[in-house]
Formats: structure tokens, C-alpha cells, sequence
């Protein structure tokens, strides 16, 4: 359900209505092809999530659990590789900080998890979909790809390394004795 927000899969919740509720997300048919296109997939078949809300003075926890199936391209023959992710979440939402537009924020190894908002609302849709976006791995490849690559000459790791050159190396004086 979009709630006239910009976001694909916005599910906004009043910040004056959060007394510590459990809720589940389900995206439907529309909102993941629109997440899909945004995230470059080929297909988001499933993406949910098991929620709980609590509230913490200014501070808002999201804890819980997303599921997802998605379709991605391989890296290197696009052909389709499946996504299939069950992993918790959590997420702090805090109020946005007081600084100039273009001022840095430092953020701690502990703030990896964080989100901002600013007004009287905060986005659980958006936090679920940009948690599902960072657990997609961001480089897949099919069964076939190394097969794919190797008859392209493309080399593998080791081919291409400094031992691997010194593997050729020696064959060519191999072959010159």
C-alpha cells in the first residue's frame, strides 16, 4: 500500500500511535515489480516481513524477521539466479539530527542499523525494503557462469593472479626445452 509517499513499498505508522504492537508487511503484486525495477532484478516473487514496534523515549526499535524470493541477473551471463533471504531485522529509527544540509555525519559500527525521520511519521515499508536491497548479494552468478567466462578467455582468479602467471611462465620454458 502506498500512502502517497515516493517510496514503492511505503507503509507509514504515526509516531503517536506506537505503544509496542506487533505487525506483519506483505508487498504486493504491484509494489514488488516496482521494487524490482528500482533495485535492477529480474523478479521480487516474495518479500515480507514479522514485525515488532516499540518506543524508546525519541528512539524507535524495529526488531523482527524478512523473508524474500527474488530473481536476480548474474554478473556475468545474466541468466536468472534465485534469491532466497531469511534473515532478522533490526532497525533504530532516530530523529534527524540538527546540522547544515551539508555537513557529515559520523556514524559508529553501532549505527549501521539506523534510519532518520524527521515529521510525525516513520516508514517500516522503507526500512523493510532497503534491508532486503543490502541482503541481496551484489554479485551473483548462475551455475554456468565460470563455464561461460572460461569459453569467453576471460581468467579465473588464480589464472589471472601472480601464481598463475608464473604457472604460465613455466609452461612456456616447458615447452621451449
Amino acid at each position: 500500500m502506498n500512502d502517497g509517499n515516493e517510496n514503492e513499498f511505503s507503509h507509514l505508522l504515526r509516531l503517536d500511535q506506537i505503544h509496542g504492537q506487533s505487525l506483519a508487511l506483505t508487498a504486493d503484486t504491484e509494489e514488488r515489480a516496482a521494487l524490482a525495477v528500482r533495485f535492477g532484478l529480474q523478479a521480487i516473487d516474495m518479500l515480507g516481513a514479522q514485525l515488532s514496534i516499540a518506543r524508546r523515549d525519541h528512539r524507535i526499535e524495529l526488531i523482527g524477521e524478512m523473508q524474500a524470493r527474488a530473481v536476480q541477473s548474474c554478473t556475468a551471463t545474466g541468466a536468472p539466479v534465485m534469491a532466497e533471504i531469511a534473515e532478522p531485522l533490526r532497525i533504530d529509527f532516530i530523529p534527524q539530527p540538527d546540522h547544515a544540509p551539508d555537513a557529515e555525519i559520523e556514524l559508529d559500527d553501532s549505527a549501521c542499523d539506523v534510519m532518520f525521520y524527521d515529521g510525525a511519521n516513520i516508514d517500516i515499508g522503507e526500512a523493510v525494503a532497503q534491508s532486503f536491497a543490502l541482503a541481496l548479494d551484489p554479485y551473483p552468478r548462475s551455475s554456468d557462469a565460470a563455464d561461460t567466462l572460461k569459453h569467453a578467455g576471460v581468467k579465473n582468479e588464480e589464472e589471472a593472479g601472480p601464481f598463475g602467471a608464473l604457472a604460465d611462465l613455466k609452461a612456456k620454458l616447458e615447452k621451449d626445452v
